[in-house]
């Protein structure tokens, strides 16, 4: 459907991001499965456990807008997901395949924070200021986890990949 108004198009970001966040739910499980950092698959699983508040804040904003919460695939997040799952599969277990997955993580944390910092911006153009304070707190969380892989990265997973390089060079 073509986009004629500004809150037709802002129900579509809606749309968007409510796809995006349930595409997160589902590959979610996968990737910390995937991981061999404990710290990392503890952050992936509290992320996980956030998402799903994620989504029902965006069931929320739905209902106080008077309209069906739908979604529209987010061809964007599919893509990102995309990414991740070739670094779980072309690496082997490991902390390099850790570090590959906190990029993959953070790219994915990016797009998070730009599509909901656009999507309030309509909300408050529009006047919907409570929708805005809902999706600027998501926002905010994005921002918060994306932190926290940073962290876990600088702090552990890639010097131990790479120790790993290092120990495997010398073999």
């Amino acid at each position: 459907m073509k986009q004629t108004t500004l809150k037709e198009l802002y129900i579509e970001e809606l749309e968007d991001l409510l796809s995006a966040e349930n595409q997160l739910v589902r590959a979610l499980p996968k990737i910390i499965e995937a991981v061999m950092t404990k710290e990392l698959g503890a952050a992936i699983e509290a992320h996980l456990e956030q998402t799903h508040v994620h989504v029902d804040r965006l069931n929320e904003v739905f209902k106080l807008l008077g309209e069906p919460a739908k979604q529209k695939t987010c061809e964007a997040m599919k893509g990102l997901l995309k990414e991740g799952d070739s670094a779980i599969a072309d690496i082997e277990k490991g902390p390099v395949r850790d570090a590959a997955i906190i990029g993959a993580c953070r790219r994915v944390e990016h797009y998070e924070m730009a599509a909901y910092c656009s999507t309030r911006a309509i909300a408050e153009t529009l006047g919907f200021q409570d929708q805005a304070d809902i999706l600027g707190l998501t926002r905010q969380e994005e921002s918060e986890a994306n932190e926290v892989l940073s962290r876990i990265a600088t702090k552990t997973v890639n010097s131990l990949a790479l120790l790993a390089d290092m120990v495997g060079s010398s073999t």
